[in-house]
């Protein structure tokens, strides 16, 4: 997992990433290539 300050630059990288708020953080996840997942915050 990557842990970065653009979460819009990583949303991009793939057609299957979602932008998921958790506990007050961002994630990036994605089901089908799970290696794209980030977290801001």
């Amino acid at each position: 997992m990557k842990v970065t300050s653009s979460i819009k630059s990583l949303k991009n990288r793939h057609p299957g990433c979602q932008v998921v708020r958790r506990k007050g953080r961002i994630y990036v996840i994605n089901k089908t290539n799970p290696r794209f997942k980030a977290r801001q915050g």
